[in-house]
């Protein structure tokens, strides 16, 4: 199969998005693209929304409307079936950071029960997803990973935690809808592996259901999946997993140093992408008991799990196989995956435009941070703009 360059293709790529549109995606990428502007525009954003100054409607037409679907489930209705016209399916994603209460927690694992209410009669929204710091406190996964002895008021919180997961994972078995647990720092993330595990030996029991997120600018993450794919042959279960590049990577590096231990992010970028394709290998290999959410904006990964898939005689469109991209990012992959009739989900954030700001800034920097991101993001639309003459 001929897998050559179909992410160049700006016609398909571009196809939603009106003359308008396309301006504002190349004014947005240009703005991001200017690290000192991304810094002032951050802390004079910050201080807008904390003075309560009204910038709501300037942040919703520009970067929120690009990035984000909407405000609540059913503003994204719109985004969710044009998408799907098109071929690619949605992940709703409840991108409200930074919580640390009983309630608060129980209202992001109620707004994740609703999503799998909503999407249950969609098929365009396959999929569902939660971040463990959603549905408690990151201190306490700390504390659970370490290994150190809970007080009776933490032991009722962490079954609270555990209570959650549980409720959300088994809606999602009774609906048949998919759920991806994300991956947050290393230092919380032990107790988070064994409780997602729990969960894919309680209901990936007939094919995979509970996803777990595997950030492979980690070293150790490729030894963590093999020894994972042992324990699931032994029980006798599913597994399934998002892989990433990672999302924490200054912080990781940061507290390593901070508290004298070896960071756990790879040496260089490149042994990070290799990292990423050995866990892409390892997977094609065993699919008769694990599937792939290949989360990745990286176009020479993408290519080499077409390959991989067509080396195996399997189809584009083979269920235990997806590739997921950011809302308003790599269009040029999303769409042009998708017209060739592999399975894509976006990720679409959405929630109150003062509470997805963290989530806004950290895209925004991020794509400041990835080398060579936004530049090809800008040559794309730019080539996309002179195609129609704008």
């Amino acid at each position: 199969m001929n897998t050559d360059r179909i992410f160049d293709n700006t016609e398909i790529a571009f196809s939603l998005k009106n003359d308008s549109e396309l301006e504002r995606a190349y004014f947005l990428f240009k703005m991001i693209s200017i690290q000192p502007l991304v810094r002032i525009g951050t802390a004079a954003t910050n201080f807008a929304l904390k003075a309560n100054l009204p910038i709501e409607g300037l942040i919703r037409s520009t970067v929120f409307d690009h990035f984000c679907g909407g405000v609540n489930e059913k503003d994204c209705l719109s985004v969710i079936d044009s998408m799907f016209l098109k071929g690619v399916s949605s992940v709703l994603d409840y991108s409200v950071e930074g919580k640390e209460s009983e309630k608060e927690f129980d209202s992001a694992m109620n707004t994740v029960l609703k999503i799998i209410d909503f999407a249950k009669n969609i098929e365009a929204i396959p999929i569902a997803v939660f971040k463990p710091t959603g549905f408690g406190r990151l201190k306490l996964y700390e504390k659970v990973g370490s290994g150190e002895a809970l007080t009776q008021n933490e032991q009722k919180e962490w079954a609270n935690v555990v209570n959650r997961f549980d409720m959300v994972c088994k809606k999602a078995k009774e609906n048949d809808i998919a759920v991806l647990i994300d991956a947050e720092e290393s230092w919380m993330q032990d107790a988070a592996d064994d409780l997602v595990t729990k969960m894919m030996q309680k209901y990936n029991t007939e094919k995979p259901i509970v996803y777990n997120t595997l950030q492979m600018y980690r070293h150790d993450r490729l030894a963590f999946l093999k020894s994972e794919h042992q324990k699931a042959k032994e029980g006798n279960y599913f597994l399934g997993y998002k892989l990433v590049r990672g999302a924490y990577m200054e912080k990781e590096n940061e507290r390593a140093k901070e508290k004298e231990y070896t960071s756990p992010i790879c040496i260089s970028k490149e042994a990070t992408d290799d990292n990423f394709d050995n866990a892409l290998l390892y997977m094609i290999d065993h699919l008769d008991c694990m599937s792939i959410f290949s989360g990745t904006h990286n176009e020479n990964s993408s290519y080499l799990l077409m390959e991989l898939m067509a080396s195996k005689n399997l189809k584009n469109n083979d269920k235990r196989i997806w590739f997921g991209q950011l809302y308003g990012m790599s269009d040029h992959i999303s769409f042009n995956l998708a017209d060739k009739g592999y399975n894509v989900a976006k990720y679409i954030p959405f929630g109150p435009v003062k509470d997805v700001m963290p989530y806004l800034i950290r895209r925004a920097e991020e794509n400041t941070s990835v080398a060579g991101q936004t530049g090809r993001e800008l040559s794309l639309i730019t080539k996309e703009k002179k195609r129609r003459k704008i």
